[in-house]
């Protein structure tokens, strides 16, 4: 039975940064989670504007009962510069989405990778010795590449419509996983695993990010989009017979690594 918030001078407020900030559902089930364990604490959205996120990061700061920050798009990257120490992933990535009160400043780390990966092996893939094709390279795609690699791919294949993007994040990927990375296209054929990381499906009339005709029922194929709860991509691999993970499956997991990080049931690595 979930358990009532508690809201009192000694809760600890932990903001979640994004614009827009209208489209994100982790509040209420980060919140719930704190509750449901007896953790004082709530998750509030904050909608910060591109040009204010270096003033509001200093206010937070100073708000002591802040001891941590989630960050989504389009914040992501710029937030990294703001952490006085990072995970290797999150340097891999280029990109923070949790960020700690440590020591008078900030550690960060991107979590979206975990998320990712441990909703794909929840559905009872692992992607250890085989190849991927991973399709965007934005904050969570960089995190998502990142712990595909660290997790034993063979190989992954990065696509992204933004080519400077995507050779910078093969360039950092390189220096931590020598010869394993390479650019790919919309193709998935070859692949054990496919996934998305960009936000096509969400709209109607989206592209599909693959050739979805091409897919095989050996595939196991994943998604970001967490709206519609079957995006296209996951209905088309699904028909093909594939194994799949929507991206409410990725939602679910994340939700309780972000939690146990913001109550401090399991803390961030650092080098």
């Amino acid at each position: 039975m979930a358990q009532p918030l508690r809201i009192d001078g000694e809760t600890a407020y932990f903001p979640i940064i994004g614009h827009p900030i209208g489209q994100v559902k982790s509040p209420a089930s980060l919140s719930q989670i704190m509750a449901d364990r007896g953790y004082n604490g709530m998750v509030v959205p904050i909608h910060v504007l591109p040009g204010d996120l270096p003033g509001w990061l200093a206010q937070a700061g100073v708000v002591q009962n802040c001891p941590g920050i989630v960050v989504t798009v389009p914040h992501k990257a710029p937030c990294l510069a703001f952490c006085n120490r990072v995970t290797a992933r999150a340097r891999a990535s280029g990109a923070v989405n949790i960020m700690l009160r440590r020591n008078g400043g900030w550690v960060g780390d991107a979590t979206d990778g975990q998320g990712y990966m441990d909703g794909i092996a929840a559905q009872g893939f692992d992607v250890a010795g085989k190849p991927a094709l991973l399709v965007g390279t934005g904050g969570a795609g960089s995190a998502i590449a990142y712990e595909i690699l660290a997790r034993g791919a063979s190989e992954l294949a990065l696509h992204d419509i933004d080519a400077a993007r995507r050779d910078a994040l093969i360039a950092r990927l390189d220096a931590a996983f020598p010869g394993r990375v390479r650019i790919g296209g919309t193709d998935p054929r070859g692949f054990a695993l496919v996934a998305n990381a960009t936000p096509l499906g969400m709209r109607e009339g989206d592209p599909l990010p693959v050739e979805a005709e091409r897919l095989t029922a050996e595939q196991f194929v994943a998604d970001v989009v967490t709206r519609p709860a079957i995006p296209p991509l996951i209905a088309a691999a699904r028909a093909k017979g594939c194994g799949t993970m929507p991206g409410s499956g990725m939602f679910e997991a994340q939700a309780v690594l972000l939690a146990e990080l913001l109550m401090g049931v399991r803390q961030i690595v650092l080098d």
